[in-house]
């Protein structure tokens, strides 16, 4: 993390971060010192704008909303324009991210690996989105103006107006739930413009509207 300026360092329900854990971390022993140590998932999704979950495991199923992620080049070069804070996932060594947490993420990057051995140890795989996104933000520093991004706040209201549509028009419950992960996965591949996010809400408001006067008759 310190090799690539990335300071904020959150722990759900860690083990105890004891002199071993110093011993190792050398001169980054700072970010030890400010972790932030929550006892829920839920809890450190609240502290972030949008949520990356990272994961070995996927499908090719696009129906699975859940695990159908982008990859690590891809990902980097769209978030750079993201206006709000970004929590990277890592899970644990041993079965990585459960699908309950997955849920809560509005996006699934996976690193190329080869078939015979998927999985990477857990400190190789943050080495490598950190170098990766530094590295293309270093680059990106040198380009011209790209759009803005929306932010947390306005994802959140997006998505709050895809799930009141869906609530307007009596979308099937058995679906309701695959629908709402397929659409905030959707919004957190696209990483919509400013724009975007103003003619998406003018057209779910008016979808809403027109609903609601198709219930009324």
């Amino acid at each position: 993390m310190m090799n690539f300026n990335v300071h904020q360092l959150v722990l759900v329900n860690p083990c105890p971060v004891d002199d071993d854990a110093y011993i190792r971390s050398v001169h980054a022993t700072s970010i030890l010192d400010n972790a932030l140590i929550v006892d829920s998932f839920k809890k450190a999704a609240e502290h972030v704008d949008f949520m990356v979950g990272t994961s070995a495991i996927y499908t090719d199923s696009e129906k699975k909303h859940v695990r159908i992620p982008i990859v690590l080049e891809e990902f980097v070069k769209q978030i750079q324009d993201v206006d709000g804070t970004i929590g990277l996932v890592f899970g644990r060594e041993d079965y990585g991210l459960f699908n309950e947490e997955l849920v809560l993420c509005d996006m699934l990057v996976t690193i190329p690996t080869s078939d015979s051995y998927a999985s990477l140890n857990l400190s190789h795989a943050v080495c490598l989105v950190l170098y990766a996104l530094f590295s293309e933000k270093e680059s990106k520093d040198h380009l011209p103006h790209s759009p803005v991004r929306i932010n947390g706040n306005e994802k959140q209201l997006l998505l709050d107006s895809f799930y009141s549509l869906l609530e307007e028009i009596e979308y099937p419950s058995h679906k309701k739930d695959k629908t709402k992960v397929m659409f905030t996965r959707l919004m957190g591949r696209a990483l919509p413009s400013k724009w975007e996010y103003h003619t998406l809400m003018g057209v779910f408001q008016q979808a809403r509207r027109h609903q609601k006067e198709h219930n009324k008759k």
